[in-house]
């Protein structure tokens, strides 16, 4: 069976701190239960999951969906956002996991990813050193949500036309938002096979679509 990468970049800088890492924590665990309910998403899902605070830190690798163990994420209770580091163990992570094809064997479906800000990237430059690799690596779909008055759409926008924002980082909103990214890989692992860019499920009325 293909596998379908799916990486997930997490905002884990100060501002994260209390109630919303503790949101985060419950609206990714509600996801994948809810992704595990989906046979086709048990069969061709793998997921990896990437923190960034003043640290970057893999804290899943890569890992097929039946064995995924999601830990409980910790942030510091201050510190900057290092959203350009992060973009580069992606990078890394990418060229050296995603399987591709051969006359012999099929490769990996396109990958996609998910990042999750409240913030704005502190180390700017490395950041936009960043995009243009990232966007050479073909993913089937880059999705950004900005959560928070202080998330920046525009600088998300620099990285991909598919940017989220949330007004707010509490349970209920991170809950329905991630329902909505567990939809949109649901609706990626179908579409594989298109050629096509995964087409994104409408959002849940607490999610504004950045135009």
């Amino acid at each position: 069976m293909r596998r379908l990468p799916v990486y997930f970049l997490l905002d884990t800088s100060g501002s994260m701190n209390g109630e919303p890492i503790q949101a985060l924590n419950n609206a990714l665990s509600t996801m994948i239960n809810s992704l595990r309910s989906d046979p086709q998403a048990m069969d061709s899902l793998w997921l990896s999951m990437i923190t960034f605070d003043r640290d970057v830190k893999e804290i899943v690798q890569l890992t097929d969906l039946a064995s995924f163990q999601l830990p409980e994420i910790t942030c510091p209770p201050s510190g900057p956002t290092h959203t350009g580091q992060a973009l580069e163990v992606l990078h890394r992570k990418v060229l050296v996991e995603v399987q591709k094809g051969s006359a012999k064997q099929k490769g990996d479906w396109k990958p996609l990813m998910f990042l999750f800000t409240d913030g704005k990237p502190n180390d700017l430059q490395l950041y936009r050193e960043m995009i243009p690799k990232i966007k050479e690596l073909n993913f089937g779909a880059i999705v950004c949500c900005a959560a928070g008055r202080l998330a920046n759409d525009d600088l998300l926008k620099e990285l991909t036309e598919d940017v989220l924002h949330l007004d707010t980082a509490d349970s209920g909103t991170l809950r329905k938002f991630f329902k909505w990214v567990s939809e949109t890989i649901e609706q990626g692992n179908k579409s594989q096979g298109t050629g096509e860019k995964v087409t994104l499920p409408p959002p849940p009325s607490e999610i504004t679509i950045v135009i």
